[in-house]
């Protein structure tokens, strides 16, 4: 940074330090709520487990809401992506309310999805609005972006560390200047501290034992890596094959919900299939010392890939962490090593695979489970970012880095057959 910058970066401060504020508390706020909101009607499925059912209407529900009011807003997360490459205007506000809406009715009625993308989407949507007020240029509301996704992963997850770096490395570290890392860092920590003052808990895990590293848990790591990348290739496939088909065979958006919904509930409800819907987070805390079955991993990635596919709302990153978790705890009947690190290491091992943001999981790894498995954590989350191949959950994602050249070689070829 130039003196001419950082002079303009110290007169820029105090009024950027009130933006991240705002965003901080509004999308923090944002986030309390829905969290709340999404315990409650987690609670309400599992006390009535009949009204998994009523999963189609669910799902015409939220058809509809799209199809008549948020077709601006429909691509989501891969909307903030693209806004930030190629700014065109101001992301509607309604992306908000609806994203919210979509998602309780989705895990109201036992859809299998997560929270991330509805925090992130909710964060952008806020964030963008403060282009109109402060009268913002294209540059500046890029750094806006980067805040709102920063501000909605930090909240959502209680990670403030692990989402700074995550809106950062998404949007692969590209014309990200010093200005962008400070803020995303003070966002992050004011939607996290927005989030604890409303009391909203978050789920605990741990690490208690970790064992020396060595030259056989080295390679143990490796292979859990290498499998968590494969295992995120897996879903990110799923979920574009499952939205391909259901747009090229039911021409009639709203319609698309309502019978993934009705076959979602047959094989949730009919089939006894129920620890699949919703978040999965009592799954994804027994893995830590139970073993789980190996195909869990599996259904989970089909009953995800298809209830994002078939267009109810939702994130993917719970589901990614339930992925690795359960494909980690079921690898410890044959690997030597603590059920709860592997769990873990695959927990995060996952997500770094299908986001390509290693760095952004290592980090989220150690703020969840502590220092010491940090190494561990790094090996992980690095070996699967490098053997997941170049399509991630974000289509909108641009590849860089180390990957990038192999993205470049096959992006063409992927992308003609989703």
């Amino acid at each position: 940074m130039t003196s001419q910058n950082t002079k303009q970066f110290l007169l820029s401060l105090p009024k950027w330090i009130f933006i991240c504020a705002l965003i901080g508390i509004l999308s923090g706020s944002a986030s309390a709520f829905f969290l709340a909101s999404l315990e409650w009607v987690t609670q309400f499925r599992i006390q009535h487990d009949w009204i998994i059912w009523l999963l189609p209407f669910g799902g015409l529900l939220v058809g509809l809401s799209y199809y008549y009011w948020g077709e601006s807003v429909a691509k989501g997360n891969n909307l903030l992506l693209e806004e930030y490459e190629n700014p065109q205007k101001t992301i509607p506000f309604k992306m908000a309310p609806l994203v919210l809406l979509g998602t309780l009715l989705t895990h109201l009625f036992g859809g299998s999805a997560g929270r991330e993308g509805t925090a992130v989407q909710m964060g952008g949507a806020i964030a963008d609005q403060f282009t109109k007020i402060f009268k913002l240029d294209n540059s500046e509301r890029k750094i806006l972006i980067i805040l709102g996704i920063s501000a909605g992963f930090a909240s959502v997850f209680g990670t403030p560390l692990a989402g700074a770096i995550f809106a950062l490395e998404v949007l692969y570290f590209s014309k990200i200047n010093f200005k962008s890392i400070v803020l995303s860092f003070l966002v992050a920590y004011a939607a996290y501290f927005t989030v604890e003052f409303w009391e909203i808990k978050h789920t605990h895990y741990s690490i208690p034992i970790v064992p020396e590293l060595s030259f056989s848990n080295l390679f143990y790591i490796i292979v859990i890596g290498v499998l968590s990348g494969f295992a995120a290739l897996l879903f990110a496939r799923s979920t574009h094959f499952w939205s391909s088909l259901f747009s090229k065979n039911i021409k009639y958006p709203p319609l698309r919900p309502v019978i993934g919904g009705v076959i979602l509930a047959i094989a949730i409800a009919g089939f006894g299939f129920t620890k699949f819907s919703g978040l999965g987070v009592p799954v994804i805390v027994d893995s830590f010392s139970s073993p789980n079955e190996w195909y869990d991993f599996l259904l989970k990635i089909l009953f995800t890939g298809f209830t994002l596919g078939a267009g109810f709302k939702g994130g993917e990153v719970t589901p990614l962490f339930f992925v690795g978790a359960t494909l980690g705890s079921a690898l410890s009947t044959v690997i030597p090593m603590p059920i709860a690190l592997l769990a873990g290491v695959g927990f995060v091992a996952v997500f770094s695979g299908a986001t390509h943001t290693p760095l952004a999981c290592t980090i989220m790894g150690m703020e969840l489970f502590g220092i010491q498995p940090g190494f561990f954590i790094a090996i992980g989350c690095t070996v699967a970012y490098f053997s997941s191949g170049s399509l991630g959950i974000y289509k909108s994602q641009i590849v860089k880095g180390a990957k990038y050249k192999l993205y470049q070689k096959f992006q063409k070829k992927e992308l003609e057959h989703l």
